[in-house]
């Protein structure tokens, strides 16, 4: 197995399991921080910003700062910074889009007189913001989705996901939203501008196919497969095109760098 130079990171399935840290997780991560190798996590939530997530992290035994978290939101804001900076948008969603929104200049408003609609995981979602989304939609705004996800691991069991909130308002105005979290481009183009890395150099890591490695293929990134979550080692290498490589868990990937 080839030993990259940056490494991009899934978290639920790959570093833990709702509250219990994965086998071979924690290990890894302090291998790559002590071999002073760059990684980022990369998630899919929107709804926290990066120190929250890396506060989780450091809390669970994982080498974790702010500046190791890129998430949908951040690369939803920035997608839209880039594409018309200063731009006005309507958001649902939580803290963390929020505050990736405010972090690239952008105004946020209430009302349906903007130039995007933003969705992102809300909890507290109601008639009241789906109405302002959809009209705003339908006057024009470019739709935006951080992520496609239509369920979310719990330990209640898996609930309704971003995307299964996207669907409301694209079913009400039909339009389809750009949806920039895994397995999208977007948010692996974000990753990289953050590593600061040819994706030659990088892999991504990841238990769940249709997300996690997918987002590797489809942004010509190398892919690892960890048989510690959603996705079977039987399903991934029956797939068209199956990842780079698959392992048990990531202290097989230890024993193979230190056995180099």
């Amino acid at each position: 197995m080839k030993k990259y130079s940056g490494y991009l990171l899934d978290l639920d399935g790959t570093m833990y399991a709702g509250t219990e840290v994965i086998e071979g997780a924690r290990e890894f991560i302090a291998y790559l921080a002590n071999n002073n190798l760059p990684y980022l996590f990369v998630t899919n939530n929107a709804s926290k910003r990066p120190d929250e997530v890396a506060d989780k992290l450091s809390k669970m035994g994982f080498v974790a700062h702010a500046n190791n978290v890129v998430t949908s939101a951040m690369a939803t804001a920035s997608y839209i910074a880039d594409e018309k900076p200063g731009a006005t948008v309507y958001v649902i969603g939580g803290t963390g889009i929020r505050q990736a929104l405010d972090d690239e200049g952008l105004e946020i408003k209430e009302d349906e007189h903007v130039d995007y609609v933003v969705i992102g995981l809300d909890v507290d979602i109601n008639y009241e913001k789906l109405s302002i989304a959809c009209l705003a939609v339908r006057n024009g705004a470019k739709f935006i989705s951080t992520n496609p996800d239509t369920s979310i691991p719990t330990e209640r069991g898996f609930l309704p996901g971003n995307g299964a909130l996207t669907s409301v308002i694209t079913v009400s105005t039909g339009v389809e939203p750009k949806f920039i979290g895994k397995p999208m481009p977007t948010i692996m183009n974000k990753a990289v501008e953050m590593i600061g890395l040819d994706k030659s150099e990088l892999v991504m890591i990841g238990d769940l196919y249709m997300t996690d490695i997918m987002s590797g293929i489809n942004s010509d990134i190398d892919t690892l497969h960890v048989q510690t979550g959603v996705s079977t080692y039987e399903q991934v290498m029956a797939e068209a095109v199956p990842p780079t490589y698959s392992v048990k868990n990531l202290l097989e990937v230890i024993d193979i760098y230190e056995g180099e």
